[in-house]
């Protein structure tokens, strides 16, 4: 009489006489392949759960030389924007059927960079996605020549590197059109600090938009993303008296100069307007709740994924740029420009 322990695991072909369908449907099931009716999947996932199914991804890797793991490249993990991107790219790799591993580094250093690519690739990654929102962080990826494919989260599109981007120009343009359509005409711009591609940009973005107006882009204060920095220069801001409307370019700055402001007796919005940037979940909940700039990470994970996998299942070649538009939501921290005395 043979031993329980003897009896093999269900195979793919298993699942497939169960089911009633080819083994090359059950493999588009499992590799959530769009071209398979709602009907046939439904009896596939059925038939993978009664007999419990499982992959093994070592087997396929030997056939398909692939690992079916994403290595993610990533630093600034605790600011909001790097790190709800890496969440969204998770996410949707996760979706797709594939592992996630991440390297994570402090600063944009050319050596730290290789180094954690090394790492990452020497763990058998079938591609790379890389957080670095620094100045340098292509240069330094372009030197490494890299064998694999690269989606470079914020910026590429050119060469070998892909990449995905929402677009920041146009978030800050969303958000200073919405002050100049209220009537305000001094604006100022509190940014990130410059080494960051995304503060660069939106800082861009303000300047011209002013331009097209005709109005004057003077009022530039640098800040380091934290509500502390936010706290100071609203501070001085507020003593100064020279705008009536301020786009700050991230959410965390924009409640330190709601407390400076505060403090200050400068009203939001009946003196000052102001516009956040990112529409972190606590946005909604400052006094006034902060009109902001909201930018789909969820959306950014999928085209990143998009990307990697035409390049890895179907043989794309990079070089490709992929944009999502971020999204103004008006809340109580804007009004009209107050009245001249």
């Amino acid at each position: 009489m043979g031993n329980s322990n003897d009896r093999r695991l269900p195979r793919l072909e298993d699942v497939a006489a169960r089911a009633k369908v080819s083994h090359q449907t059950v493999s588009r099931v499992i590799n959530n392949h769009p071209n398979v009716s709602a009907s046939t999947r439904a009896r596939v996932e059925a038939a993978i759960a009664e007999l419990g199914y499982r992959r093994n991804t070592a087997a396929r890797s030997l056939v398909t030389r692939r690992t079916q793991n994403i290595g993610v490249l990533a630093s600034e993990l605790g600011q909001y924007g790097p790190a709800n991107t890496l969440l969204g790219v998770q996410q949707a790799a996760r979706e797709a059927g594939y592992f996630v591993s991440i390297a994570s580094i402090k600063g944009a250093g050319a050596e730290a960079i290789s180094d954690a690519v090394r790492h990452l690739t020497d763990q058998g990654a079938d591609g790379l996605i890389v957080i670095v929102p620094h100045d340098g962080t292509l240069q330094a990826l372009e030197r490494l020549n890299l064998d694999v494919p690269v989606i470079v989260v914020g910026g590429a599109g050119e060469g070998r590197l892909s990449g995905a981007m929402v677009d920041q120009k146009l978030g800050a343009r969303l958000a200073v059109a919405h002050l100049i359509s209220l009537g305000h005409r001094r604006i100022g711009h509190v940014s990130g600090p410059p080494d960051w591609i995304d503060a660069q940009a939106r800082v861009d973005g303000w300047r011209e938009e002013l331009a097209e107006a005709g109005l004057s882009d003077d009022l530039l204060v640098e800040g380091d993303w934290s509500a502390g920095s936010g706290y100071r220069i609203g501070q001085q801001l507020a003593e100064r008296q020279g705008a009536t409307a301020v786009f700050v370019s991230n959410d965390q700055m924009a409640l330190g100069l709601l407390r400076a402001f505060g403090e200050k007796g400068v009203r939001v919005p009946e003196d000052v307007s102001l516009v956040g940037f990112d529409d972190q979940p606590e946005s909604a909940y400052f006094m006034p709740p902060l009109t902001t700039v909201r930018q789909d990470f969820e959306e950014l994970g999928k085209r990143c994924m998009d990307l990697m996998r035409a390049q890895i299942e179907d043989g794309a070649t990079g070089g490709t740029l992929v944009v999502v538009d971020p999204e103004l939501v008006v809340r109580a921290s804007t009004a009209a420009r107050p009245a001249l005395p």
